[in-house]
């Protein structure tokens, strides 16, 4: 007899999950729906749990086979013949062999009078590392990202960003960007590396999110499913973990080995397995200081020896075509910002969303939709420097009577 799927799609209570649980309830999500397509966010909203943590678990069922996913830009994920399995599958006590997971040979007792001798736990040797895709094409001063948009290369210490942070890998020295969302945090890290493997970190992220865990196939064994930070380090490619002081500190510290002199991890829920990083691993981290929960630690900050922060380039915003007024309107409710008067103000991901939204419409629905972006105790603010710069009144886009 099979679980029906669609009763795990109910909002769980609030608060941390048992290890495979969100996976289960992820995958019970697209049974559901078995012909739909759907994001992150929607099985998200539904779960009543975040995004990132439910993108991670589709990843996840994804690598085991367990679900299909149709589009990479935007993230879509279907379920196949086998989403079913991962609906039921228990979850593996970490100290449990698994079912596939051959039992140890029989260790023959010492002779007589020897002492016997701790057994030696023997490191995984580090696969070959596997090829990079290719580097990002830089034409001039700017370079494109995986999603067919241009980066435009600004200055960091004297020179290109994207070459500074391409020398702090090959010195090893780990780097974390920081700033407000929207500030072009992600498309740097993306222009600078071309062989990213991603963690979006939030409250919900496990250690299993980044090590991986074991799944359950479809004959009933299980098969451990390694995680990004390991893929990373055995194939010397770049870890970047987006929003990583979100994360519980508990939870990344299973990162720390791995970026300090040791360079290894050790797997606990796999039997004490040892990963080494082969050469050209490297990590780094994308942190929002103003994100409610978002804590820098002493441990983090200490590892991440390379902290260079990011803010909006206005001019960039002027020079790609954003209207006059609204480039004014975000230098000057930057400049309230710094001095305390304002929480929010529009960044270079709002106003190329302005430049859009003007283009498909007119500029004064641009306007009033900058100002419905705000958070809700700033838009009074917004709207007055609105209205200073165009001269008119402008409220947030809200439905009117029929038409």
């Amino acid at each position: 007899m099979t679980t029906t799927p669609a009763a795990t799609t109910a909002t769980p209570a609030a608060g941390r999950l048992a290890n495979g649980e969100l996976r289960r309830m992820v995958a019970g999500a697209l049974a559901a729906d078995p012909g739909r397509e759907l994001s992150p966010r929607e099985i998200a909203k539904g779960l009543g749990r975040s995004s990132g943590a439910v993108g991670n678990a589709l990843e996840a069922l994804t690598a085991a086979g367990h679900a299909d996913r149709t589009s990479a830009a935007p993230r879509r994920y279907r379920a196949n013949a086998d989403t079913a399995a991962a609906v039921t599958a228990p979850a593996p006590a970490a100290t449990a062999t698994p079912a596939a997971t051959p039992a140890p040979a029989a260790t023959a007792a010492p002779a007589a009078g020897t002492a016997a001798k701790p057994a030696k736990r023997r490191p995984r040797a580090a696969k070959k590392a596997a090829p990079a895709p290719a580097a990002p094409v830089r034409t001039g001063n700017t370079v494109a990202r995986p999603n067919g948009q241009d980066y435009h290369v600004r200055k960091l210490a004297g020179r290109a960003d994207v070459d500074v942070l391409q020398t702090m890998r090959a010195a090893e020295v780990p780097v974390l960007l920081y700033g407000p969302p929207g500030t072009g945090k992600t498309s740097l890290i993306e222009a600078a590396y071309g062989d990213l493997l991603t963690v979006q970190g939030d409250g919900d992220t496990t250690v299993a999110d980044l090590v991986g865990e074991y799944t359950q196939n479809p004959d009933g064994t299980f098969v451990f499913v390694h995680g990004p930070l390991v893929r990373a380090m055995r194939e010397g490619r770049v870890l970047f973990i987006d929003d990583a002081t979100l994360i519980p500190p508990t939870v990344l510290s299973v990162v720390y080995p791995a970026m300090d002199g040791r360079r290894e991890i050790v797997i606990k829920a796999h039997g004490g397995e040892v990963v080494k990083a082969a050469p050209g691993f490297f990590v780094v981290a994308g942190h929002n200081p103003g994100v409610h929960g978002a804590i820098l630690s002493d441990a983090l900050a200490s590892r991440f020896a390379f902290q260079v922060q990011v803010g909006s380039d206005y001019d960039l915003a002027a020079q790609l075509g954003v209207e006059r007024g609204a480039v004014k309107v975000a230098r000057e409710l930057a400049a309230r910002q710094a001095k305390g008067e304002v929480g929010w103000a529009p960044q270079l991901r709002e106003l190329l969303a302005f430049r859009k939204i003007a283009a498909a419409t007119d500029s004064a629905t641009a306007t009033a939709n900058l100002i419905g972006a705000a958070p809700e105790d700033d838009r009074a603010i917004v709207a007055a420097v609105v209205r200073a710069v165009y001269g008119t009144n402008h409220a947030p886009l809200a439905l009117g009577p029929r038409i």
